[in-house]
């Protein structure tokens, strides 16, 4: 029988991990030996990449941001319309009639970002020449027809994105070249103005981002009295209606009960319409009205800067590791072409 093996002596184990963390030491040294190496390579890419951003930071526009918030207006009865509802259940209701409910959060958001808002507000107040001021001619008031020279890069690269954007039919194509549409308008404020709603504070936020200031304030403007209006005039048409449709069933009806709530049906209708007239607060308040800021919102060059730092930096490194691989693979080929006795050991 053969002795039983023993255990590796504990020296050994020490000698068999040493080299391991030698070749840990090498590989990080052989990496620093590769980003010294190629440290011009690196320091030119830094340079490159955060020159550009600082020359198109400067080109890009100052963008300044106006903001109000508003609320929903709660009636009495905690929603409006709550005494019609209930008047209407105690006679089973009558067909016919749109009974005004609340204007909940999310109908004044709905409207806020509906198309035939902005299109009320672009029309009634005269948009178009201030949202494509680049194309409107302000000495002749009408718009541009020349191709002029624009010496601003990201103009072209606008261009240049209208240009891979797929055509539009040809029934709905422009009727004139160069003159923007009611629709170009629309998309123009989808990114200029933003509406979010603030559930936890029952609340509406309405933004406008402009190049103007006084502008931006005055688009945030514009959008609330266009809803005031829009709003206050679709309730005293509804009103109407309901009021006409409430007087013939009165001629029809002999029930004394039923004539009674039908009387006081009437006097809801004509006290919604007194309201809309007055239209102050009718279906919302503004709690913080929009002002004129003072600072830019955008862009902010530093933060840029910085990140065109970081972003060349990695690409500078991952550009020097590939341009050392390279290298090395060509060396491997260069040493295969040579005659095997010719070849340094």
């Amino acid at each position: 029988m053969g002795e039983p093996p023993t255990s590796m002596p504990e020296n050994a184990k020490i000698q068999d991990l040493t080299p391991r963390y030698e070749e840990d030491e090498i590989n990080l040294l052989d990496y620093w030996r590769v980003i010294w190496k190629r440290r011009k390579l690196i320091g030119w890419v830094i340079v490159a990449a955060v020159f550009l951003t600082v020359v198109i930071s400067l080109m890009m526009t100052n963008i300044y941001q106006s903001k109000a918030v508003i609320t929903p207006v709660a009636t009495k009865d905690g929603a409006r319309g709550g005494t019609l509802s209930a008047l209407a259940q105690q006679f089973g209701g009558l067909p016919g009639i749109a009974l005004p409910g609340g204007s909940s959060a999310s109908e004044i958001v709905a409207l806020l970002e509906s198309n035939i808002l902005r299109e009320m507000v672009i029309t009634r107040y005269n948009l178009m020449p201030v949202l494509f001021h680049e194309a409107w001619d302000t000495e002749k008031k009408n718009w541009k027809k020349g191709s002029g020279i624009n010496l601003n890069p990201l103009y072209y690269v606008g261009k240049l994105a209208k240009l891979l954007q797929p055509q539009a039919p040809k029934g709905v194509r422009k009727a004139e070249e160069g003159v923007p549409e009611i629709w170009d308008g629309i998309r123009k404020l989808d990114d200029i103005v933003s509406v979010k709603n603030n559930i936890k504070d029952n609340s509406i936020t309405i933004t406008a981002d402009f190049y103007d200031p006084e502008m931006a304030a005055k688009l945030v403007e514009y959008f609330l009295l266009t809803l005031t209006n829009h709003m206050s005039e679709e309730a005293r048409r509804v009103a109407m209606t309901n009021r006409k449709y409430l007087e013939e069933q009165l001629a029809t009806t002999a029930d004394p009960l039923i004539k009674q709530n039908i009387y006081n049906l009437i006097a809801q209708q004509l006290e919604t319409s007194m309201m809309a007239e007055v239209k102050e607060n009718f279906a919302f308040k503004v709690i913080d009205p929009p002002k004129a800021p003072d600072r830019k919102t955008k862009p902010k060059r530093a933060q840029m800067v910085m990140l065109s730092f970081v972003v060349a930096l990695f690409l500078g490194i991952f550009a020097a590791f590939f341009l050392e691989y390279l290298e090395k693979q060509n060396i491997n080929i260069n040493k295969r072409s040579i005659p095997w006795p010719f070849r340094k050991r």
